[in-house]
């Protein structure tokens, strides 16, 4: 894999990979940025939101769950003084649908977290990470 930062303006700088889509990034104005795209930090953040929900998804999919909605929300915590690290990161899986099975969303969770997700894989080595979730039953 690879991939090249261009610096648009000060800070503020586009990036792109392998899968030849550009994505801004940014620093606040303080730090001489324009606040015009995400912080290094937070697309890391969504780095492990997409990687783990991908995986999810797709193992529920394949245990035949009947899922309607899905959402995850992150919430981290970071070192106080520099680098500014990732200390605990908490992940919440919100999954609505019909009939879901709790104890197929828990193993579908556990999979991603412990053996698919490349990107937790690498977190989980310097920061507590946890994770729980909830059902939605749906009706219609």
């Amino acid at each position: 894999m690879k991939a090249i930062i261009k610096q648009i303006e000060g800070l503020s700088l586009v990036g792109k990979s392998d899968s030849n889509h550009w994505v801004p990034l940014d620093s606040s104005k303080t730090f001489g940025g324009s606040e015009a795209g995400a912080r290094p930090m937070e697309m890391v953040l969504i780095a492990l939101g997409g990687c783990t929900s991908m995986d999810v998804l797709s193992i529920l999919k394949k245990m035949r769950e009947n899922v309607l909605d899905f959402d995850l929300s992150l919430e981290a915590e970071r070192a106080e003084g520099h680098p500014a690290v990732f200390t605990k990161i908490h992940l919440h899986y919100m999954i609505a649908g019909k009939n879901i099975n709790s104890d197929n969303v828990s193993k579908a969770i556990d999979l991603s977290m412990n053996k698919y997700c490349s990107v937790t894989a690498m977190l989980k080595k310097s920061v507590d990470m946890s994770w729980d979730f909830e059902i939605k039953e749906m009706t219609s």
